[in-house]
């Protein structure tokens, strides 16, 4: 499959545009904001293309045509307001997944985040868990087919290659390099298909996780 990495330049995104660069199975295109950035992908000879979340459907929608998939990876980030949270994280996907459906591309994937999908858990970071549960709704509700992966805390550390994956875990923490690796080996997981999980650091090698779930 040809990806369509949306959050190219975040730091999962990376680890996942890298991955791809590796795969014998998939390739990918990078979704990016600013020209330097594509020049720095296409520097490794990744396809880039220009596009604005705070822009158009029909934008998102051109950058993707002649992909067969959507990773969903982008964010506002930690240091912007709840208004960005909202156009980024709730209207950014939402966006992301009607230019989807509008050119054809049927497999998604989505990286939320833990207890996204349970509200007796937001104690914090309210605004951003909202933004993320009623986009992973606009997702379960459109015609794709769909995966949403919800990761624990975020961490900059080597990938261990073992994880937890099940509908509802604790919190805890997993490195953004193992959430890349999981979405490399969910793309094609049929048993994945129109479902959602939380993901966490564990003791399973991630292919043994997935045949769990």
């Amino acid at each position: 499959m040809k990806v369509f990495v949306v959050g190219a330049n975040g730091q999962i995104g990376k680890h996942l545009v890298h991955l791809l660069i590796e795969s014998n199975e998939h390739t990918v295109r990078a979704m990016v904001r600013k020209e330097e950035q594509a020049k720095d992908f296409e520097k490794f000879g990744v396809e880039a293309k220009l596009a604005n979340l705070e822009g158009s459907v029909e934008e998102i929608a051109e950058a993707a045509k002649g992909c067969d998939a959507v990773v969903f990876t982008a964010g506002s980030g930690g240091h912007t307001g709840a208004d960005k949270t909202i156009l980024i994280d709730l209207d950014g996907a939402a966006k992301t997944i009607e230019a989807a459906e509008k050119i054809g591309i049927q497999r998604f994937i989505m990286v939320s985040a833990i207890y996204a999908n349970r509200r007796e858990n937001w104690s914090s970071i309210k605004h951003y868990l909202a933004a993320k549960h009623y986009a992973d709704k606009i997702l379960e509700q459109s015609s794709l087919t769909y995966t949403i992966i919800r990761p624990g805390g975020l961490l900059n550390e080597p990938a261990t290659g073992k994880v937890s994956i099940a509908e509802n875990l604790s919190a805890a923490s997993i490195p953004r390099e193992d959430v890349a690796k999981t979405i490399m080996a969910t793309l094609t997981a049929e048993n994945t298909f129109n479902r959602s999980f939380d993901l966490v650091s564990g003791e399973d090698l991630i292919s043994e996780a997935l045949n769990k779930f």
